[in-house]
């Protein structure tokens, strides 16, 4: 009988983007903790801050790469978990792409936020 937890598995993108995220994450983390926390009176922005906050191009960049980032990071980190449990190539497949439409999803959410909360005010 084949156990497919048994099976052998190269580490593959996945594992590659997962660790590269990993690291981006605690380098763009730390930004977002100083920008939105450390440097600001009483340690926390007001709406209207965080609007003018956000007029800044570059900081937009920096917040849509957090973003990116972490929601790449957790859906390799799902995928990987739900892979563990040793499914089909077509399961895994299938997976890979639902989570990709929920990332993307995630993502463009996030992206709409951004751009309603730049325009408001």
């Amino acid at each position: 009988m084949d156990n497919q937890f048994d099976r052998p598995r190269a580490p593959g993108w996945g594992w590659f983007w997962q660790a590269l995220s990993g690291v981006g994450l605690v380098v763009l983390l730390a930004l977002h903790m100083i920008a939105h926390h450390f440097v600001v009176p009483e340690g926390l922005r007001s709406f209207r801050e965080v609007v003018d906050y956000l007029r800044n191009p570059l900081i937009v960049v920096l917040e849509v790469l957090f973003l990116v980032t972490v929601t790449s990071h957790a859906v390799l980190g799902v995928r990987a978990i739900i892979f563990d449990f040793g499914l089909s190539e077509r399961a895994e497949k299938r997976v890979t792409q639902i989570l990709t439409l929920i990332g993307v999803l995630t993502v463009g959410y996030g992206l709409w936020l951004t751009w309603t909360i730049t325009q408001s005010i």
